[in-house]
């Protein structure tokens, strides 16, 4: 398998991360995927393997771009805290002050806070929406306006897993002037030098990483399927907007695999990026990082305060989620490095976080989507970091 690794470490504690992402590897041996950390500004391990499409039997490179699925929100979350930053937008803020359509009854007193947190009630669309219609930026703000919400403002929370792309992508566009990926360009990959898009032209489409599922995923939605309950099918909804997508995402050369939805800006769910891309900007997030930091320690506390956790809206069983300001924070559900850890995970396995006590950068991609409740690939990666670290 081929592989990349930057610096050396025989003998050093970092040693160990790079032995469990090959074990790994040979676990799953149709998969690729990549592995990137950060430390201080600085990239000290950068490794990867497998195959980027192994239908084709394409090699991961140094250069293999993938979809991250939800780890776009975090992505959307820091830029909303630059914004916040800049002394623009406040998170406490009505969201009709910036969107004045976004004014239905139950939702006029909607904060900024409480829509990047999973606060907004609209997870789903009542009437689904076509794969067509996903691509067209305009038709879905103004389905989300013109929408019912589940709850009434800020009462409950269940998370966004597609719409909360285009409910914060489009406030970031009444604020900034720039869609999210625009502002990811101009703001932050150019300036940074990243390979890290929402929204990909023609010519990085083709490089992109084939996503497949894993049995155990597939599985996992078919027993909800299954049982045919009121919750269950909202969280198939959420994930499928009632017939856009698979509650997989993936499938061959369709959902997220489809070069129409990565050259579009799905924001919940489309950013695509190098590991080591996606790991520089975190790192750049909590220090300075080839003469960049994008969030002050100020700002990160603010954004990082808890905001919804506990059982949600469609009431799923425990371990639970804590998001701050659109953040995933530490948590049971997804263990990062400290309680000073903030990202967001993406759908099959994809984990990508910040850590300001450590001053951490780290992204993990694959192409094997596995099922969230039996996936241990990242929290043994990461566990093999937190013990590198506490060894010096």
């Amino acid at each position: 398998m081929p592989n990349n690794i930057v610096g050396h470490f025989k003998g050093s504690p970092f040693e160990k991360i790079e032995e469990i992402f090959y074990q790994i590897l040979t676990e799953r041996p149709r998969s690729g995927q990549a592995l990137s950390i950060w430390h201080n500004g600085g990239c000290v391990l950068d490794i990867y393997g497998g195959f980027s499409n192994y239908e084709r039997r394409l090699a991961w490179t140094k250069d293999t771009p993938s979809v991250i699925f939800s780890a776009t929100k975090g992505i959307l979350s820091v830029i909303a805290a630059q914004l916040v930053q800049s002394g623009v937008l406040k998170y406490e803020d009505l969201v009709t002050k910036w969107w004045p359509e976004f004014n239905l009854q139950g939702r006029d007193r909607l904060t900024v806070r409480d829509l990047l947190s999973h606060r907004g009630g609209l997870p789903v669309l009542k009437d689904g929406v076509t794969l067509e219609q996903t691509l067209d930026w305009n038709y879905m703000v103004q389905r989300l306006e013109s929408e019912d919400v589940l709850w009434r403002s800020g009462s409950y929370y269940m998370y966004h897993a597609i719409t909360y792309g285009w409910l914060i992508g489009e406030l970031i566009v009444r604020v900034s002037g720039m869609s999210p990926g625009e502002f990811l360009q101009s703001q932050i990959a150019v300036p940074l030098k990243l390979d890290s898009w929402i929204g990909v032209s023609e010519d990085i489409q083709y490089q992109v990483a084939q996503m497949y599922t894993a049995d155990g995923l597939k599985n996992a939605f078919a027993n909800i399927e299954a049982e045919g309950s009121y919750f269950g099918d909202l969280r198939l909804q959420a994930l499928s907007l009632g017939g856009a997508f698979t509650p997989e995402l993936v499938g061959p050369q369709s959902g997220f695999n489809d070069p129409r939805v990565q050259q579009a800006e799905v924001p919940g769910a489309n950013g695509i990026s190098t590991a080591r891309s996606l790991a520089k900007f975190w790192s750049a997030v909590v220090v300075e990082t080839d003469g960049m930091r994008l969030l002050s320690d100020e700002v990160i506390t603010r954004a990082t305060t808890l905001q919804s956790t506990g059982n949600p809206f469609n009431e799923l069983p425990p371990p639970y989620s804590r998001f701050g300001m659109g953040f995933q924070l530490d948590s049971e559900a997804r263990r990062y490095l400290s309680s000073r850890s903030f990202g967001h995970n993406g759908a099959g396995g994809q984990t990508a976080f910040a850590d300001l006590e450590h001053k951490i950068g780290f992204a993990y991609l694959t192409t094997e989507m596995e099922d969230s409740a039996c996936d241990t690939r990242a929290t043994r990666l990461i566990t093999a970091l937190r013990d590198a670290l506490a060894q010096g």
